[in-house]
Protein backbone atom coordinates (compact mmCIF):
# COMPACT_ATOMS: atom_id res chain seq x y z
CA UNK A 1 0.00 0.00 0.00
CA UNK A 2 1.43 3.97 -1.06
CA UNK A 3 2.11 5.79 1.68
CA UNK A 4 -0.13 8.77 1.99
CA UNK A 5 1.63 12.42 1.59
CA UNK A 6 -0.16 14.51 3.93
CA UNK A 7 -0.83 18.46 3.44
CA UNK A 8 0.82 19.12 6.97
CA UNK A 9 2.06 16.41 9.30
CA UNK A 10 4.36 16.87 12.32
CA UNK A 11 8.08 17.78 11.57
CA UNK A 12 9.98 16.46 14.98
CA UNK A 13 13.08 14.45 15.24
CA UNK A 14 16.12 13.90 17.60
CA UNK A 15 16.16 17.45 18.94
CA UNK A 16 12.39 16.98 20.48
CA UNK A 17 12.63 13.66 21.47
CA UNK A 18 16.13 15.20 23.96
CA UNK A 19 13.63 17.87 25.34
CA UNK A 20 11.02 15.89 26.10
CA UNK A 21 12.85 13.02 27.85
CA UNK A 22 14.66 15.80 29.75
CA UNK A 23 11.44 16.92 30.75
CA UNK A 24 10.03 13.70 31.91
CA UNK A 25 13.37 12.82 33.71
CA UNK A 26 12.90 16.34 35.80
CA UNK A 27 9.48 14.97 37.20
CA UNK A 28 7.50 18.19 35.47
CA UNK A 29 4.93 15.79 34.11
CA UNK A 30 1.42 18.07 34.74
CA UNK A 31 0.82 21.54 33.38
CA UNK A 32 3.27 23.50 35.21
CA UNK A 33 6.76 23.24 35.70
CA UNK A 34 10.18 25.25 34.12
CA UNK A 35 9.44 24.26 30.80
CA UNK A 36 6.55 26.19 30.61
CA UNK A 37 8.10 29.02 32.06
CA UNK A 38 10.89 29.05 29.62
CA UNK A 39 8.48 28.34 26.81
CA UNK A 40 6.31 31.53 27.54
CA UNK A 41 9.71 33.06 27.78
CA UNK A 42 10.93 32.66 24.30
CA UNK A 43 7.51 32.67 22.73
CA UNK A 44 6.96 36.59 24.12
CA UNK A 45 10.79 37.09 22.74
CA UNK A 46 10.05 35.64 19.46
CA UNK A 47 6.88 37.66 19.35
CA UNK A 48 7.93 41.04 20.72
CA UNK A 49 5.81 41.06 23.26
CA UNK A 50 5.68 41.66 26.98
CA UNK A 51 3.72 38.34 27.86
CA UNK A 52 2.99 34.98 27.14
CA UNK A 53 0.44 32.86 28.80
CA UNK A 54 0.57 28.21 27.48
CA UNK A 55 -2.87 26.92 27.09
CA UNK A 56 -3.97 23.44 26.01
CA UNK A 57 -5.02 25.15 22.50
CA UNK A 58 -5.69 27.64 20.49
CA UNK A 59 -8.84 27.58 20.96
CA UNK A 60 -8.57 28.20 24.84
CA UNK A 61 -6.24 30.83 24.20
CA UNK A 62 -8.93 32.91 22.19
CA UNK A 63 -11.55 32.25 25.13
CA UNK A 64 -9.50 33.41 28.08
CA UNK A 65 -8.33 36.96 25.56
CA UNK A 66 -12.38 37.34 24.77
CA UNK A 67 -13.33 36.47 28.38
CA UNK A 68 -10.47 38.72 29.72
CA UNK A 69 -11.85 41.87 27.85
CA UNK A 70 -15.60 41.39 29.20
CA UNK A 71 -17.25 39.95 25.86
CA UNK A 72 -20.16 38.07 26.94
CA UNK A 73 -23.70 37.84 26.40
CA UNK A 74 -25.20 40.41 24.10
CA UNK A 75 -22.03 41.27 22.82
CA UNK A 76 -21.33 41.17 18.86
CA UNK A 77 -17.56 39.66 17.80
CA UNK A 78 -17.23 40.29 13.90
CA UNK A 79 -15.01 37.84 12.88
CA UNK A 80 -13.81 36.65 8.93
CA UNK A 81 -16.20 34.39 7.91
CA UNK A 82 -13.27 32.75 5.86
CA UNK A 83 -11.36 30.45 9.29
CA UNK A 84 -11.51 26.95 11.43
CA UNK A 85 -14.24 27.04 13.20
CA UNK A 86 -12.47 27.91 16.21
CA UNK A 87 -12.57 31.04 15.60
CA UNK A 88 -16.27 31.55 15.22
CA UNK A 89 -16.43 29.08 18.63
CA UNK A 90 -14.49 30.58 21.20
CA UNK A 91 -17.11 33.95 20.83
CA UNK A 92 -19.75 31.39 20.69
CA UNK A 93 -18.42 30.25 24.24
CA UNK A 94 -18.73 33.44 25.85
CA UNK A 95 -22.17 33.84 25.02
CA UNK A 96 -21.48 36.82 22.59
CA UNK A 97 -22.55 36.20 18.77
CA UNK A 98 -20.20 36.16 15.81
CA UNK A 99 -20.78 38.59 12.99
CA UNK A 100 -19.08 36.87 9.72
CA UNK A 101 -17.21 39.82 7.42
CA UNK A 102 -16.30 38.91 3.87
CA UNK A 103 -12.59 38.86 2.75
CA UNK A 104 -10.18 40.92 0.77
CA UNK A 105 -10.01 38.46 -2.64
CA UNK A 106 -6.40 38.30 -2.84
CA UNK A 107 -5.24 37.50 0.45
CA UNK A 108 -8.53 35.46 1.37
CA UNK A 109 -7.83 37.73 5.20
CA UNK A 110 -11.17 40.28 6.81
CA UNK A 111 -11.91 42.78 4.56
CA UNK A 112 -11.53 46.52 6.52
CA UNK A 113 -13.70 47.94 4.12
CA UNK A 114 -16.36 45.62 4.68
CA UNK A 115 -15.54 46.05 8.47
CA UNK A 116 -16.14 49.59 8.24
CA UNK A 117 -19.35 49.11 6.68
CA UNK A 118 -20.56 47.32 9.48
CA UNK A 119 -18.74 49.59 12.30
CA UNK A 120 -21.23 51.94 10.45
CA UNK A 121 -24.22 50.47 10.33
CA UNK A 122 -23.81 49.45 14.13
CA UNK A 123 -23.17 53.01 15.05
CA UNK A 124 -26.31 53.60 13.86
CA UNK A 125 -28.72 51.99 15.95
CA UNK A 126 -26.65 52.98 19.33
CA UNK A 127 -24.07 49.45 19.14
CA UNK A 128 -20.59 48.81 18.70
CA UNK A 129 -18.57 45.58 18.68
CA UNK A 130 -17.28 44.39 21.53
CA UNK A 131 -13.99 42.94 20.10
CA UNK A 132 -12.80 42.14 16.67
CA UNK A 133 -10.85 38.83 15.86
CA UNK A 134 -8.81 39.18 12.63
CA UNK A 135 -7.24 35.73 11.22
CA UNK A 136 -3.82 35.88 9.77
CA UNK A 137 -4.95 33.02 7.17
CA UNK A 138 -2.90 30.73 6.43
CA UNK A 139 0.45 32.60 7.99
CA UNK A 140 -0.58 35.88 6.20
CA UNK A 141 -0.69 38.50 8.50
CA UNK A 142 -4.26 40.47 8.18
CA UNK A 143 -4.00 44.62 7.05
CA UNK A 144 -3.83 45.52 10.30
CA UNK A 145 -2.79 49.48 8.90
CA UNK A 146 -6.30 49.47 8.11
CA UNK A 147 -7.57 47.46 10.77
CA UNK A 148 -5.94 49.02 13.41
CA UNK A 149 -7.09 52.35 13.45
CA UNK A 150 -10.36 51.38 12.28
CA UNK A 151 -11.29 49.66 15.56
CA UNK A 152 -9.51 52.41 17.37
CA UNK A 153 -11.55 54.90 16.11
CA UNK A 154 -15.06 52.95 17.13
CA UNK A 155 -12.98 51.85 20.45
CA UNK A 156 -13.30 48.23 19.67
CA UNK A 157 -10.30 46.21 20.92
CA UNK A 158 -8.29 43.65 18.16
CA UNK A 159 -7.62 40.26 19.03
CA UNK A 160 -5.40 39.02 16.63
CA UNK A 161 -5.75 35.33 16.14
CA UNK A 162 -2.03 34.54 15.30
CA UNK A 163 -3.21 30.65 15.19
CA UNK A 164 -1.46 29.82 11.56
CA UNK A 165 1.29 32.62 11.85
CA UNK A 166 3.76 32.17 14.18
CA UNK A 167 7.26 33.36 12.74
CA UNK A 168 5.41 36.02 9.87
CA UNK A 169 6.15 39.31 9.98
CA UNK A 170 4.06 42.22 9.15
CA UNK A 171 5.91 45.19 8.21
CA UNK A 172 8.60 44.12 10.49
CA UNK A 173 6.09 43.47 13.12
CA UNK A 174 5.93 39.83 14.37
CA UNK A 175 2.71 38.08 14.21
CA UNK A 176 1.15 38.14 17.75
CA UNK A 177 2.32 41.74 18.50
CA UNK A 178 -0.43 43.43 16.26
CA UNK A 179 -3.55 43.65 18.34
CA UNK A 180 -4.50 43.91 22.41
CA UNK A 181 -4.03 40.73 22.74
CA UNK A 182 -3.04 37.66 20.36
CA UNK A 183 -3.12 34.00 20.13
CA UNK A 184 -0.98 31.19 18.59
CA UNK A 185 -2.01 27.37 18.12
CA UNK A 186 0.48 24.51 18.30
CA UNK A 187 -1.90 22.02 16.98
CA UNK A 188 -0.19 18.58 15.40
CA UNK A 189 -0.68 20.25 11.62
CA UNK A 190 0.82 23.84 12.62
CA UNK A 191 4.01 25.55 11.48
CA UNK A 192 5.23 24.31 15.15
CA UNK A 193 3.38 21.69 17.05
CA UNK A 194 3.48 21.20 20.76
CA UNK A 195 1.27 18.25 19.55
CA UNK A 196 -1.80 20.22 21.25
CA UNK A 197 -1.50 23.57 22.72
CA UNK A 198 -1.70 27.18 22.51
CA UNK A 199 -0.38 30.86 23.51
CA UNK A 200 -1.80 33.69 24.54
CA UNK A 201 -0.02 37.18 23.50
CA UNK A 202 -0.34 40.74 25.14
CA UNK A 203 1.99 43.67 26.30
CA UNK A 204 -0.98 44.43 28.96
CA UNK A 205 -0.12 42.63 31.82
CA UNK A 206 -3.12 42.97 33.66
CA UNK A 207 -4.78 41.04 30.92
CA UNK A 208 -2.14 38.61 30.45
CA UNK A 209 -2.58 37.89 35.16
CA UNK A 210 -6.40 37.41 34.21
CA UNK A 211 -6.02 35.01 31.56
CA UNK A 212 -3.54 33.03 33.31
CA UNK A 213 -5.50 33.29 36.63
CA UNK A 214 -8.67 32.06 34.79
CA UNK A 215 -6.56 29.18 32.70
CA UNK A 216 -5.86 27.47 36.00
CA UNK A 217 -9.53 26.91 36.97
CA UNK A 218 -9.74 30.39 38.65
CA UNK A 219 -7.58 29.42 42.20
CA UNK A 220 -7.35 31.44 44.41
CA UNK A 221 -3.48 32.02 46.35
CA UNK A 222 -4.41 30.27 49.66
CA UNK A 223 -3.46 27.09 51.07
CA UNK A 224 -6.67 25.30 50.57
CA UNK A 225 -8.70 25.82 47.14
CA UNK A 226 -10.87 28.73 46.92
CA UNK A 227 -12.85 29.90 43.90
CA UNK A 228 -14.73 33.18 43.33
CA UNK A 229 -14.35 32.81 39.88
CA UNK A 230 -15.51 30.44 37.11
CA UNK A 231 -12.65 28.98 35.91
CA UNK A 232 -11.05 26.86 33.02
CA UNK A 233 -8.76 24.00 32.54
CA UNK A 234 -6.74 25.65 29.99
CA UNK A 235 -2.58 25.48 30.73
CA UNK A 236 -0.07 23.63 29.41
CA UNK A 237 1.36 20.12 29.82
CA UNK A 238 5.21 20.87 30.91
CA UNK A 239 6.04 17.92 28.85
CA UNK A 240 4.24 19.50 25.84
CA UNK A 241 6.14 22.57 26.15
CA UNK A 242 9.52 20.76 26.38
CA UNK A 243 8.26 19.78 23.15
CA UNK A 244 7.59 23.47 21.92
CA UNK A 245 10.97 24.88 23.12
CA UNK A 246 12.65 22.21 21.08
CA UNK A 247 10.44 23.06 18.02
CA UNK A 248 10.95 26.72 18.68
CA UNK A 249 14.58 26.40 18.01
CA UNK A 250 13.97 24.80 14.29
CA UNK A 251 11.07 27.60 13.61
CA UNK A 252 13.24 29.72 10.99
CA UNK A 253 14.52 26.34 9.21
CA UNK A 254 10.90 24.97 8.67
CA UNK A 255 9.83 28.36 7.18
CA UNK A 256 12.37 28.59 5.08
CA UNK A 257 11.81 24.61 3.83
CA UNK A 258 8.03 25.64 3.08
CA UNK A 259 8.77 28.82 1.67
CA UNK A 260 11.06 27.15 -1.11
CA UNK A 261 7.99 24.39 -1.39
CA UNK A 262 5.83 27.53 -2.16
CA UNK A 263 8.39 28.74 -4.55
CA UNK A 264 8.45 25.54 -6.01
CA UNK A 265 4.32 25.54 -6.77
CA UNK A 266 4.48 29.06 -7.62
CA UNK A 267 6.72 28.20 -10.60
CA UNK A 268 5.06 25.20 -11.74
CA UNK A 269 2.04 26.96 -12.27
CA UNK A 270 3.50 30.45 -13.71
CA UNK A 271 2.52 29.20 -17.03
CA UNK A 272 -1.06 27.95 -16.35
CA UNK A 273 -3.50 30.69 -17.38
CA UNK A 274 -6.56 31.10 -14.80
CA UNK A 275 -4.25 29.66 -11.38
CA UNK A 276 -2.86 31.98 -8.98
CA UNK A 277 -1.30 31.15 -5.31
CA UNK A 278 -3.43 32.78 -2.86
CA UNK A 279 -1.67 35.79 -0.88
CA UNK A 280 1.72 34.20 -1.81
CA UNK A 281 3.33 37.85 -2.57
CA UNK A 282 4.04 38.24 0.90
CA UNK A 283 7.15 37.82 1.95
CA UNK A 284 6.56 38.40 5.59
CA UNK A 285 4.63 35.42 5.36
CA UNK A 286 5.59 31.74 7.15
CA UNK A 287 4.14 30.05 4.31
CA UNK A 288 1.86 27.78 6.32
CA UNK A 289 -0.34 26.45 3.82
CA UNK A 290 -0.04 26.94 0.15
CA UNK A 291 -3.43 26.71 -1.87
CA UNK A 292 -4.62 27.90 -5.11
CA UNK A 293 -6.94 29.58 -6.58
CA UNK A 294 -8.74 28.09 -9.98
CA UNK A 295 -11.19 29.87 -12.35
CA UNK A 296 -12.29 27.03 -14.48
CA UNK A 297 -13.89 29.71 -17.59
CA UNK A 298 -10.16 29.98 -18.10
CA UNK A 299 -8.61 26.44 -17.07
CA UNK A 300 -11.14 24.20 -18.47
CA UNK A 301 -10.69 22.27 -15.33
CA UNK A 302 -11.73 22.74 -11.24
CA UNK A 303 -9.64 22.67 -8.03
CA UNK A 304 -12.37 19.62 -7.47
CA UNK A 305 -10.81 17.94 -10.99
CA UNK A 306 -7.00 18.41 -9.50
CA UNK A 307 -7.81 17.22 -5.82
CA UNK A 308 -9.41 14.24 -7.41
CA UNK A 309 -6.27 13.42 -9.29
CA UNK A 310 -3.78 13.81 -6.12
CA UNK A 311 -5.87 11.55 -4.11
CA UNK A 312 -5.95 9.08 -6.33
CA UNK A 313 -2.05 9.07 -6.04
CA UNK A 314 -1.92 9.43 -2.49
CA UNK A 315 -1.87 12.59 -2.31
CA UNK A 316 -3.69 14.55 0.73
CA UNK A 317 -5.49 18.07 -0.58
CA UNK A 318 -8.18 20.24 1.29
CA UNK A 319 -10.27 22.83 -0.56
CA UNK A 320 -9.55 26.29 1.17
CA UNK A 321 -11.77 26.70 4.25
CA UNK A 322 -15.42 26.36 4.05
CA UNK A 323 -16.98 30.17 5.05
CA UNK A 324 -18.39 30.38 8.83
CA UNK A 325 -21.54 31.56 7.63
CA UNK A 326 -22.32 28.92 5.49
CA UNK A 327 -21.50 26.26 8.52
CA UNK A 328 -25.31 24.87 9.64
CA UNK A 329 -24.14 25.54 13.04
CA UNK A 330 -23.82 29.13 12.25
CA UNK A 331 -26.77 29.33 10.08
CA UNK A 332 -28.55 32.89 10.59
CA UNK A 333 -25.75 34.62 12.16
CA UNK A 334 -25.60 38.28 10.91
CA UNK A 335 -23.08 38.86 8.27
CA UNK A 336 -22.06 41.56 5.98
CA UNK A 337 -20.41 39.88 3.01
CA UNK A 338 -19.40 40.62 -0.64
CA UNK A 339 -19.39 36.82 -1.94
CA UNK A 340 -15.48 36.65 -2.01
CA UNK A 341 -15.28 33.82 0.65
CA UNK A 342 -17.58 31.58 -0.73
CA UNK A 343 -15.87 31.77 -4.09
CA UNK A 344 -12.69 31.15 -2.24
CA UNK A 345 -14.19 28.16 -1.02
CA UNK A 346 -15.17 26.90 -4.29
CA UNK A 347 -12.18 27.73 -6.26
CA UNK A 348 -9.04 27.40 -4.02
CA UNK A 349 -7.42 23.96 -3.03
CA UNK A 350 -4.53 23.32 -0.38
CA UNK A 351 -1.57 22.14 -1.38
CA UNK A 352 0.85 19.52 0.84
CA UNK A 353 3.13 22.33 2.18
CA UNK A 354 4.61 20.47 5.43
CA UNK A 355 8.49 20.83 5.86
CA UNK A 356 8.44 17.20 7.19
CA UNK A 357 8.10 16.57 3.00
CA UNK A 358 10.75 14.54 1.52
CA UNK A 359 12.39 15.34 -1.73
CA UNK A 360 11.17 12.50 -3.34
CA UNK A 361 7.45 13.28 -1.74
CA UNK A 362 7.59 16.61 -3.28
CA UNK A 363 9.14 15.39 -6.55
CA UNK A 364 5.78 13.14 -6.48
CA UNK A 365 3.71 15.81 -5.94
CA UNK A 366 5.06 17.77 -8.80
CA UNK A 367 4.36 15.09 -11.11
CA UNK A 368 1.71 14.63 -10.45
CA UNK A 369 0.40 17.55 -10.92
CA UNK A 370 2.58 17.89 -13.51
CA UNK A 371 0.76 15.01 -15.69
CA UNK A 372 -2.65 16.75 -14.43
CA UNK A 373 -1.72 19.97 -16.31
CA UNK A 374 0.05 18.11 -19.53
CA UNK A 375 -3.37 16.06 -19.57
CA UNK A 376 -5.76 19.06 -19.60
CA UNK A 377 -3.86 21.12 -22.29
Amino acid sequence: MTDQILLSPPDVGVLEETYLVEALRSGWVAPAGPSVTAFEQEIAERCGVAHAVATSSGTAALHLALMALGVGTGDLVAVPTLTFAATANAVAYTGAEPVFVDVDPHTGNIDPELLATLCTELERTGRRLGAVLPVDLYGRCADYDELLPLCDRYGVPVIEDAAEALGSTYRGRPAGSLGRAAVLSFNGNKIMTTSGGGMLLSDDAALADRCRYLSTQARQPVAHYEHVDIGYNYRLSNLLAALGRAQLQRLDGMIARRRTLRDGYAKLFAATDGVRLLGADDAGANCWLTSIVVDPTRTGWTAADLAGHLTGTSIETRPVFKPMHLQPVFAGARTTLSGVAQQLFEQGLTLPSGSALTDPAVRKVIDSITGFLEGRR
